[in-house]
């Protein structure tokens, strides 16, 4: 029986694509190089910012010194601009409140750096209580390193079989796989269905209430 859900954050709870893209084609504006059309960051996020940054930087641009440039541009934008655009996936906060209510411990586990996901949850969950929230924070690796959900569970008491990891990409589910969690792929998010078999998740679901299909529960 589950006891604990973890979800992963952008392409998962919320839909940040536009203003990620919006900070990220600033940066490269203010840089001087060309910038990407929205639809393409979505094959460019899900690996923490600097991983996003390699991947919109032109080739052979694609340095440390670049990508330190691209960051500090990129956050003194997004700080300011991360709600322009984004949204609660419809049905989520229903969703949410819904397991919290039935008692579940809920947690999120990002590659967004820390002090954006914690601002986001925040900001569009307010009413949501969440054990954990963890985004990309130094010293620990990022997803698809199990580490943070190794840790999730170890701050909860939770054992692996009683929890389940919601997210949209790849990454999530080699996350999950890695930690003994089943994995729930979501086809709402950034990435395909068919990048999600590829990590033979438990789950694929095509609509945010499926969630409590899963856990045979309604709203």
């Amino acid at each position: 029986m589950k006891k604990l859900i973890i979800f992963d954050l952008d392409g998962t709870l919320i839909n940040s694509i536009k203003d990620l893209a919006t900070s990220t084609n600033y940066a490269l504006e203010q840089l001087k190089f060309p910038t990407h059309p929205t639809d393409d960051y979505n094959m460019m996020v899900g690996n923490g910012i600097n991983k996003l940054f390699e991947r919109a930087l032109p080739q052979g641009e694609k340095n440390e010194q670049n990508i330190s440039k691209m960051r500090e541009l990129f956050l003194a934008h997004y700080d300011k601009h991360n709600t322009v655009y984004t949204h609660p996936y419809k049905g989520i906060p229903e969703v949410l409140k819904t397991l919290q209510d039935k008692g579940y411990l809920l947690a999120v586990a990002s590659n967004k750096y820390q002090e954006g996901t914690e601002k986001l949850v925040n900001h569009f969950f307010p009413n949501i209580t969440f054990n954990q929230v963890f985004g990309q924070r130094n010293n620990i690796p990022s997803k698809p390193d199990p580490k943070v959900l190794l840790e999730i569970l170890e701050n909860t008491n939770t054992s692996p079989e009683e929890a389940l990891m919601i997210g949209d990409s790849n990454v999530d589910m080699q996350t999950a796989n890695r930690a003994n969690i089943e994995g729930c792929g979501v086809a709402w998010g950034f990435r395909s269905i068919e990048e999600l078999k590829s990590q033979n998740p438990t789950y694929i679901i095509k609509e945010t209430t499926d969630i409590l299909s899963i856990l045979n529960l309604k709203i």
